[in-house]
């Protein structure tokens, strides 16, 4: 029995779609009070998995995502405010456990270091170009004399 190529895929295809996307936050996790459960949905946005560092809590699997995200909602039933959940886990954690971090003398390069960065590289190629303009300025006034003229004919015409 063969298979046709566009019948697999339809069928591949099919198989993809029907799954849609895998949630972390697991039902076990999550809260009665629906509004507690957003600020802690909102809060896990924020804090970076220190597994995956590329994810946030909420959309990682790692056991230490889940592990912050029952700290999170432990300390939300215990009435803290969202700043003060985001207090305790810089303090236990420091501020690599925020993924967008917050404006201090110790972050100030990873706000400025890259507009700087881009600027210096946009002034250093602004520079580059006006010497280029000026050498190939210079060279169009450096004409040949007379006398060159006439040496380069009698160079170029001895080829010929």
């Amino acid at each position: 029995m063969s298979v046709r190529p566009s019948r697999l895929l339809l069928v591949v295809l099919l198989a993809l779609a029907a799954g849609g996307p895998a949630l972390a936050v697991q039902p076990d996790e999550m809260l009665p009070d629906r509004g507690l459960e957003a600020r802690a949905r909102g809060l896990s946005r924020e804090l970076r998995c220190m597994v995956c560092q590329n994810q946030s809590i909420d959309d990682s699997d790692a056991p230490l995502a889940r592990d912050l995200r029952i700290l999170v909602r432990e300390r939300l039933r215990a009435g803290d405010r969202d700043a003060q959940v985001l207090d305790f886990l810089t303090a236990r954690y420091g501020d690599f456990v925020l993924l967008k971090p917050r404006f201090a003398w110790h972050t100030a390069v990873l706000w400025f270091g890259p507009p700087a960065l881009l600027g210096a590289g946009a002034l250093a190629l602004l520079v580059v170009a006006r010497r280029r303009r000026g050498a190939i300025a210079g060279a169009e006034a450096a004409s040949l004399t007379t006398a060159e003229e006439a040496r380069l004919a009698e160079l170029t015409g001895a080829r010929d």
